[in-house]
């Protein structure tokens, strides 16, 4: 089976688009790090590193320090598809970012956001 290609794009390509969307809806870039962190583990100096570097997805969940185990309670759709349906591991966690990011532009709190 291929990859998707999502796979091989750099989260640094994509990462100035999540911050679009959040600062459209009056949000700040330190909440999309924030989301970022709880979802991955990465710290902030390792998460700006990986952005350096030209990190991709497959590579930047992979290395990722410690995956939130609270992450699988997201649900819900994204793109039309349940988050929580999503068979393909890697997939299933690139589409957790996405509903997180999706969540903070429609004005959820960030405890709301971060399962707490």
């Amino acid at each position: 089976m291929t990859k998707h290609r999502i796979y091989s794009i750099s989260v640094a390509s994509v990462y100035p688009h999540y911050i679009a969307k959040a600062e459209k809806k009056g949000r700040i870039k330190a909440e999309v790090d924030e989301i970022i962190r709880w979802l991955t583990g990465y710290s902030q100096a390792a998460l700006e590193g990986e952005l350096a570097k030209g990190t991709n997805f497959e590579d930047f969940f992979g290395g990722a320090p410690k995956l939130n185990p609270a992450r699988e309670l997201i649900t819900g759709l994204i793109c039309g598809i349940r988050v929580e349906n999503i068979e393909d591991p890697l997939m299933k966690e690139i589409r957790y970012l996405d509903k997180l990011i999706d969540e903070l532009a429609r004005g959820k709190k960030m405890e709301k956001i971060l399962r707490s």
